[in-house]
């Protein structure tokens, strides 16, 4: 049975304990932070080390020692999270054991469940066609099931106009309206109208809002993703609907040029998406739809943590 399938109470508690039993200890600690970045606090300056983030350069220390140094960071008890959740039409989709919709919910709860308990405020973004709801951050274990209670009644509107949902004004919107520092949560299948179209090197639409949010906060972005959108099964003719615009097409499955150019457009849209998430400095965790979510956001966790460790280890022969 599907999370939508049950009554959200039920589906809530389903989730917490699915994300408590088998994450906890993962995205939180006593130490240091899952995505070390600008959401921290500044430590002491040290000799800047290859593979260092140049943005953390101390420039004051570099100009009197005349060595480069960057300054170390200590990672935030109590932090404000934000998370903002893609509920467009191509969210509502899934052929495996999730929805993309219900994958969404079940990471916006992985991050709320597993801070709510060391008192940070979480409030969420929903982007629905061109609109945009906002739920105000709030602390508590209540406020964090109204949150999810909302994104949970969202996937039963399915029967509207189809629109193009605004990734990047949305974005936009985010970086304007929610100035304090923290951890933004985006949580979509960052899917645009041009994909397919354009070669990968080119920067998705949403790039340049993203660079603006990294350059404040602490950023993870979701991408959502279900194995029907990388591939075309040979099933002879179909009709294909794009949900945010409404247009209809008929496509031949049965054609290999066909299939084929659908899994290249689809890699293309992937790898674009890959490439702009690392050049602006977002952690990026891949969940899809016929694979264990929970074992996927465990690798990605304790790889960041890993990089984290290596980050705030001090040069060889200096003690801290």
């Amino acid at each position: 049975m599907t999370i939508s399938q049950l009554a959200p109470e039920r589906a809530l508690r389903r989730l917490e304990l699915t994300v408590v039993r088998r994450l906890e200890g993962y995205l939180h600690g006593e130490h240091l932070g899952l995505l070390p970045g600008p959401g921290t606090e500044l430590a002491e300056a040290r000799e800047y080390q290859v593979g260092d983030d140049v943005r953390r350069m101390d420039w004051a220390v570099t100009a009197r020692t005349t060595v480069p140094h960057v300054r170390d960071l200590i990672a935030d008890r109590e932090l404000e999270t934000w998370a903002l959740v893609d509920l467009s039409g191509s969210m509502d989709f899934g052929t495996s054991t999730l929805e993309k919709r219900e994958l969404a919910v079940a990471a916006v709860a992985t991050v709320g469940f597993l801070t709510h308990r060391l008192g940070d405020r979480f409030g969420g973004l929903m982007l629905r066609d061109s609109a945009l709801r906002r739920w105000p951050a709030r602390s508590g274990r209540l406020a964090l099931y109204g949150l999810l209670r909302a994104l949970l009644a969202e996937q039963f509107n399915s029967d509207e106009e189809a629109h193009r949902s605004d990734l990047a004004a949305a974005l936009e919107s985010m970086a304007r309206t929610q100035r304090k520092r923290g951890l933004r949560v985006i949580v979509s299948d960052f899917l645009t109208p041009h994909d397919g179209e354009v070669a990968s090197q080119i920067e998705p639409s949403w790039e340049r809002a993203m660079r603006k949010l990294t350059a404040q906060h602490q950023v993870l972005a979701v991408e959502i993703v279900d194995p029907r959108e990388l591939e075309l099964p040979n099933i002879g003719v179909v009709t294909i609907g794009d949900p945010e615009t409404g247009e209809v097409r008929e496509i031949d499955t049965r054609r290999r040029k066909v299939r084929e150019a659908f899994g290249t457009a689809a890699l293309a849209q992937r790898e674009r998406t890959r490439a702009a998430l690392r050049r602006v400095g977002a952690g990026h965790l891949v969940l899809r739809t016929d694979r264990d979510w929970v074992a996927d956001t465990v690798r990605f966790v304790l790889a960041y943590r890993h990089v984290a460790a290596r980050l705030h280890q001090p040069p060889k022969g200096v003690a801290r």
